[in-house]
């Protein structure tokens, strides 16, 4: 919720604070640049749980912060590295290794159907911040979704499982009286390869041990998917984080007008989302990813220039352009890091995601 909606809030602190429209953007690419060691260093560290736990509770503070600033752009920078720290501890990482740790034959589809929260999360707080602020002031409607974040706790604590092996069960929901005597633990075993083909594939890639970053840096595929998902997110992101100030310079100067199109837009790609990923995650196990993510980098550059056909005069276009580009931006997601466990292997999914992800972040904002 706070990653979609927190740039509804730009606008407002910039009349608010009488800050220019460049010092309010800058606030993430500082943060992200000074807390980009978070990843590497304690992602893989410590178990998904607490860091879901702690992420949420970093972000919920700064949004507590936000809602409290003075004017001061050092106090608003701060309030942001407070919050990419729990943005890089609670978000897509700790997530995608408990669902990789679940499943292995039907990875894609589980992480598509699990990131279906995040979109829905997303797409009512579309829908809620415009609500809050019609009735209250915009540092109360922060503060108020802030709070929403702590919903995360008890789920997290009591909730989710790390591993199938925590509830004495066994990836994709194998059952015991078959690996015990029907299954055996690898296919070389029988003289096979995993899936029948010539050459290991995903479920040899699991086993396989942790790689340590120096391998992974000298891994060309690391470098490829690193700087290509970056500049797909990028792009991405770089829309939804400034989406409201294209609708003002389109003509939408009205505070009203604009959070209405901004609420529609950004509703209609988080709805679109969900079928990108739901559809893209049964693709990428049944294709090649690679073919699926050029795919879905072409519908990103397809979808981009349709956001300047929504004018005050033809506001219906904010439904073209979410739902094109929430579609490729729900698929884009989702597909970094089922690449990152075929390329690396699920042991060492968390230190390359680790990597990953805050180079995605910088180039979002």
């Amino acid at each position: 919720m706070p990653y979609y909606n927190i740039a509804f809030f730009y606008d407002y602190l910039r009349d608010d604070h009488h800050w220019t429209q460049q010092m309010v953007t800058l606030g993430a690419p500082v943060a992200i640049l000074a807390t980009i060691w978070a990843g590497p260093l304690l992602a893989h560290r410590f178990n998904p749980r607490y860091l879901i736990v702690a992420g949420t509770g970093l972000t919920c503070l700064a949004f507590q912060w936000f809602g409290h600033l003075h004017g001061s752009s050092i106090e608003y920078y701060a309030a942001w590295c407070v919050y990419m720290l729990g943005y890089l501890l609670s978000g897509p990482i700790p997530h995608q290794i408990i669902i990789s740790n679940w499943y292995c034959r039907n990875r894609g589809q589980a992480m598509g159907i699990a990131y279906i929260g995040g979109a829905l999360a997303g797409a009512i707080g579309n829908k809620l911040a415009p609500w809050l602020v019609s009735f209250m002031s915009y540092r109360s409607a922060i503060q108020v979704l802030g709070l929403l974040l702590l919903l995360a706790w008890p789920l997290a604590l009591f909730v989710l499982k790390d591993r199938p092996e925590d509830l004495g069960q066994n990836p994709d929901g194998l059952v015991w009286p078959l690996a015990l005597f029907v299954l055996k633990d690898r296919p070389e075993d029988l003289g096979q390869h995993p899936d029948g083909d010539e050459v290991p594939t995903v479920a040899a890639l699991d086993a396989a041990d942790s790689l340590a970053f120096a391998e992974l840096t000298r891994r060309s595929s690391f470098w490829f998917l690193l700087v290509g998902s970056a500049a797909s997110i990028g792009s991405i992101a770089s829309v939804n984080f400034l989406m409201k100030f294209v609708f003002e310079e389109q003509g939408f100067t009205n505070q009203a007008a604009r959070d209405h199109i901004w609420s529609t837009a950004s509703f209609a790609a988080l709805i679109a989302a969900i079928g990108g990923r739901i559809v893209v995650g049964w693709l990428a196990d049944r294709m090649s990813r690679k073919t699926v993510m050029v795919a879905t980098y072409a519908q990103v550059a397809i979808a981009i220039p349709l956001l300047f056909l929504v004018t005050p005069q033809t506001p219906h276009y904010a439904y073209l352009f979410g739902i094109v580009f929430g579609f490729a931006m729900g698929a884009d997601y989702m597909l970094v890091p089922l690449m990152a466990a075929d390329l690396f292997g699920l042991r060492s999914l968390g230190r390359a995601m680790s990597a990953i992800v805050p180079s995605d972040t910088i180039t979002q904002y």
